[in-house]
């Protein structure tokens, strides 16, 4: 690629946003509702710990948004992704699928439960966990035994459930994925982190698996600073998040007695304050960054360099816009040349068979995930206008 393509790039980036000279982030969060008012009255009640109205209100208002029964808050969503896992029955020495091309907080999540991700190829198309590569793996190397559970044939490792990822907010195709695991007995916990306000088929992500996860870290489309969300419609797996998250106490008048191994992973009242005041204005949000995507989309067309864009019959909320160059070296220099001059790319996670904690975990045709690592750039993605002052 050029300098004059690329300068030309970097001149449209900064036409969308408003900024001639100023440097433009990747994505910054919007504070234009009533994050202050709500946060004033947080600390006016002096409620800010993880007792509040805000937590309950919070919780309601997620429930109401994905359409799913029960929602319980934590402090991140990587704790989130733990409890989840937990309460779907994964242990120690047991196996989670997952998929290669996610950010690390998803693997760690398998390791904090002393479990062993074993990581299926993504589709080129979503950016997720392939359907038919999982399908295949199950097939060729698993057994199913007459407790019901399936085993994986070359560790002889119970596989406890499967992870799949919707990453940049692009919804994956999640019912492939829970019917090829319902055949298999696996249950599904949904990464759903980066992907609030997202629809497939006419249903929030989230909403498909027996548990689904959100993220609200301060790059996030909607932010509380920090925080995750567990989603499910099992009263039973809600009840033990809110008690096991609560560092699991029994409700007592004045007494501190704990009946089993708990959490300190319960949302701050003043971080879920931030949270309500961010909800009310995510309509607002994905519009304009679906508008933004469908300009750089457009663009980039033109320039012969495809958008990574939503599938038929899901609506992606667009949290980080992303572009497939020709091969690794061309996507250095664009890294490069937009860093250099104030435009922040980044490149895709590195892949996680790569990573040193990961690296001798059993894997199953990665090749999508290794040509997406050397081609894949997101680009600035925020719902915001940086006027020059």
């Amino acid at each position: 690629m050029n300098v004059q393509k690329l300068d030309s790039i970097v001149r449209f980036i900064r036409s969308l946003y408003g900024r001639n000279n100023g440097f433009i982030p990747l994505h910054t969060p919007v504070f234009g509702g009533n994050e202050k008012r709500y946060l004033n009255d947080c600390i006016d009640t002096g409620f800010v710990s993880s007792v509040g109205a805000y937590v309950d209100r919070f919780e309601q208002m997620i429930q109401e948004l994905t359409g799913i029964r029960y929602a319980v808050a934590t402090v991140n969503g990587t704790a989130a992704l733990q409890i989840a896992l937990l309460l779907s029955g994964v242990k120690e020495k047991e196996e989670v699928i997952t998929q290669p091309i996610t950010f690390v907080a998803t693997v760690n999540a398998i390791r904090y439960c002393r479990a062993e991700p074993v990581f299926i190829d993504v589709e080129r198309r979503t950016l997720g966990l392939c359907p038919q590569k999982l399908e295949e793996f199950l097939e060729k190397n698993t057994v199913l035994k007459d407790n019901g559970g399936c085993y994986n044939a070359t560790s002889g490792r119970r596989i406890a459930a499967c992870m799949p990822m919707h990453v940049f907010g692009h919804p994956v195709q999640i019912d492939r994925i829970v019917e090829v695991c319902n055949r298999y007995n696996i249950p599904i916990v949904e990464d759903a982190a980066e992907s609030i306000g997202s629809m497939y088929k006419n249903r929030h992500t989230g909403a498909f698996g027996l548990v689904g996860v959100f993220s609200f870290n301060g790059n996030k489309t909607v932010t509380t600073g920090g925080g995750g969300m567990i989603v499910t419609n099992d009263e039973q797996i809600t009840k033990t998040a809110k008690h096991i998250t609560t560092t699991a106490k029994v409700p007592h008048a004045w007494e501190y007695v704990h009946d089993q191994l708990g959490y300190n992973y319960r949302l701050p009242n003043i971080n879920a304050a931030l949270g309500c005041a961010q909800i009310e204005q995510l309509p607002k949000f994905i519009e304009r960054k679906r508008e933004i995507a469908q300009k750089y989309q457009e663009f980039f067309e033109k320039m012969g360099i495809p958008f990574v864009s939503e599938i038929e019959k899901s609506r992606s909320n667009y949290w980080l816009n992303s572009i497939l160059l020709k091969d690794r070296e061309e996507r250095e220099a664009f890294l490069r040349y937009t860093n250099d001059n104030k435009v922040m790319t980044r490149p895709l996670w590195r892949t996680m068979t790569r990573l040193d904690m990961y690296k001798d975990c059993q894997s199953f045709k990665l090749e999508e995930a290794y040509w997406l690592e050397d081609r894949l750039v997101n680009i600035p993605s925020s719902a915001w206008i940086y006027p020059d002052t």
